[in-house]
């Protein structure tokens, strides 16, 4: 098992003894064995939603626990098949994405509809699949910034996936139309029994100001997580918080003084905490991004990332090129020591 402890540094005290001051551990729906008939069942979802959410808690390593890891990799569309696969050449095979995600004991594997459809027959049965609907794609020149729709819902269901993943840049000037886009996706894909789970995106260059960058922010990136709750994402994938103050400093939207005297603190634990109130107390389950920045602090990144997600409530951890553009036995890893902090009895609930 992973060292998590050595692996914080001197941030294992702070982060494995805070307790949230703000929305306490008691009011939340919180993950675990029993989460589907404990929490979904209120919801209007079908037997089959709540069959194939349930396939995903029992798949990989993290089975049994109600926590997800997930391994996506669709870069190839936004950041080209070269900038993505070139580091590790292997991966331009599209099977070799979905050994990582069973090697690594993923709860699922996501990516492009070309991806999965290249080798749905092999694979389908043997592990939980994702394909993600819509990319910015970045052969037009110049450049623009969208997402657009690469795959029909019956696509993915077709080829026996258990769920859709989209994108959505919110805050950007097209995301009405991607709000109104995924919305209709969505609830194709829960009519046909599949799970959805947004990428919920914060986009436009006004959220940095006085070298702060507010994408990254709890309030606004907090909304943008109720935002795809509202459009009734079963999971909902974030950044993890880095500050706040996002509606203050940039001057616009509506707020409360009490989203930061008493409903969170600068503490990274209640920063994410946030994040999971927002998204309906956790019926909806929060997953973030596996870490920051590239490099050799990768793993202590990453873990750090899935301590903060837990204890703040969080459902799991979404890693992709922190695995994938490492040698494949880094990558396996990686994954697993994401893994074992949701596995760790030392881990617990802030």
């Amino acid at each position: 098992m992973t060292d998590i402890a050595k692996l914080l540094g001197d941030e294992a005290d702070h982060l494995l003894s805070h307790t949230c001051t703000g929305f306490k551990k008691e009011d939340l729906y919180l993950p675990g064995s029993d989460y589907v008939d404990r929490v979904m069942t209120d919801s209007d979802r079908s037997p089959l939603v709540l069959r194939n959410m349930q396939a995903l808690f029992d798949n990989g390593r993290l089975g049994g626990t109600g926590y997800v890891s997930m391994l996506p990799i669709d870069q190839g569309i936004e950041h080209s098949g070269g900038a993505s696969f070139a580091p590790n050449p292997m991966y331009f095979d599209p099977k070799n994405i979905v050994e990582l995600a069973i090697e690594g004991g993923c709860s699922c594997v996501a990516s492009t509809l070309g991806v999965l459809s290249s080798v749905a027959r092999r694979y389908a049965h043997r592990i939980p699949m994702m394909v993600k609907l819509n990319h910015n794609e970045t052969l037009t020149y110049p450049a623009i910034y969208d997402q657009t729709l690469f795959a029909q819902v019956e696509q993915a269901h077709r080829m026996g996936c258990v769920a859709v993943g989209a994108t959505i840049y919110y805050g950007s000037p097209e995301s009405r139309r991607q709000i109104t886009e995924i919305s209709e996706a969505f609830e194709r894909a829960h009519q046909l029994g599949m799970v959805t789970v947004l990428w919920s995106y914060l986009r436009n260059p006004a959220f940095k100001k006085d070298g702060t960058d507010y994408h990254v922010s709890s309030d606004l990136s907090s909304q943008a997580v109720h935002l795809a709750a509202t459009i009734k994402a079963d999971i909902v994938k974030q950044k993890l918080p880095e500050n706040n103050g996002g509606y203050k400093a940039i001057g616009f939207g509506h707020t409360h003084d009490k989203v930061y005297s008493e409903l969170t603190s600068d503490h990274p634990i209640d920063l994410a905490r946030y994040q999971v109130a927002n998204a309906y107390m956790g019926r909806a389950g929060l997953i973030n991004s596996g870490g920051g920045s590239k490099g050799e602090s990768d793993l202590a990144e990453a873990v750090r990332t899935a301590v903060i997600n837990k204890r703040a409530g969080g459902m799991g951890l979404i890693s992709g090129r922190k695995a994938f553009q490492k040698p494949f036995a880094e990558g396996v890893q990686l994954l697993n020591s994401i893994q074992d902090v949701y596995l760790s009895k030392d881990v617990t609930i802030a």
